[in-house]
């Protein structure tokens, strides 16, 4: 399927993963900066904008149920048996019950988005990803007209899970979007990266991406999905709501408490890269910011 969006990035725009590396050397060499079509002017902003490699993106990862190093989860999330698996859907749906992971990829089209990923720690990546998009799943179970809003809730399961031991946050974890943002386009259940399923430490089946938020509000490894009249609790929100809002869009003019985040750390270009400035919504302003029309995205951080 054709992308529906300018803003994400087309096929051709995509480095293979074997030449990947190679092809980046060469361009640090030369110090040539890439600019990628399929970015329109955004591209012309940011330069040397390539998906990161198959290595960056699986070996360094926030997922606590595994630890809270980088390397942890990719250290210790073979540990998580994710076949069979099922997502519970319920709530204000027509119709709720358990979904096997197999059912709902028969079910789904698959398509290849490409998207900036922007950690609320200021580093950021972009990510090939494989997967589908959320609203096709929710149109599949029927929202009622009642919803307003959208809880996921990842697997909790300690034997095989060593971070959940230390009380990090409160397990399980769970986030929450409005159903508008959930039912954008741009937001997808992410079930693969570079064509490959994607692998345990990356949210292994089936994980949520909303590309111009922060990370943490893209949940890994969910079980349940359920459509709520009321705004859902978030682990973030709920452990220190000064520096976790519920909305947590990519922000530059909006510090964290702790830092900055009018720019970030790019992943993979090196110790001493200089940092490149952080787009608002996370460059797909174009695309989302009419769903924050007329908020204070200072208030409703």
């Amino acid at each position: 399927m054709a992308h529906r969006w300018t803003n994400t990035l087309n096929h051709q725009d995509i480095t293979p993963e074997a030449a990947f590396l190679n092809r980046r050397q060469v361009m640090a060499g030369l110090g040539v900066g890439l600019g990628l079509a399929g970015l329109g002017g955004v591209a012309q902003a940011q330069n040397a904008l390539e998906p990161n490699s198959y290595e960056d993106i699986t070996s360094y990862n926030n997922y606590y149920e595994f630890g809270t190093g980088k390397d942890d989860p990719a250290r210790n999330a073979h540990t998580l048996t994710t076949s069979p698996w099922t997502v519970q859907i319920d709530g204000l749906v027509d119709q709720p019950g358990e979904y096997a992971f197999a059912d709902i990829m028969d079910a789904m089209t698959i398509e290849e988005r490409i998207y900036r990923f922007r950690c609320v720690e200021a580093w950021s990546m972009v990510i090939p990803w494989n997967g589908f998009e959320l609203a096709d799943l929710l149109n599949m179970a029927g929202v009622q007209s009642g919803a307003k809003y959208v809880a996921f809730e990842t697997v909790l399961r300690p034997d095989e899970m060593p971070g959940v031991r230390f009380p990090v946050l409160d397990w399980p974890y769970v986030e929450g979007l409005r159903l508008d943002e959930a039912m954008h386009p741009l937001t997808i259940m992410a079930t693969g990266i570079y064509g490959k399923d994607i692998p345990n430490q990356n949210g292994a089946p089936l994980r949520l991406v909303v590309p111009w938020k922060y990370g943490f509000k893209s949940i890994k490894s969910v079980v349940r999905i359920t459509l709520t009249e009321d705004e859902p609790p978030t682990s973030w929100n709920k452990a220190n709501a000064r520096e976790y809002g519920f909305y947590s869009n990519v922000n530059p003019e909006v510090s964290h408490p702790r830092w900055s985040q009018s720019s970030e750390r790019v992943i993979g270009s090196g110790l001493f890269a200089k940092r490149q400035p952080t787009l608002m919504f996370n460059g797909y302003e174009d695309e989302v910011a009419s769903l924050y029309e007329g908020m204070d995205l200072k208030a409703n951080f």
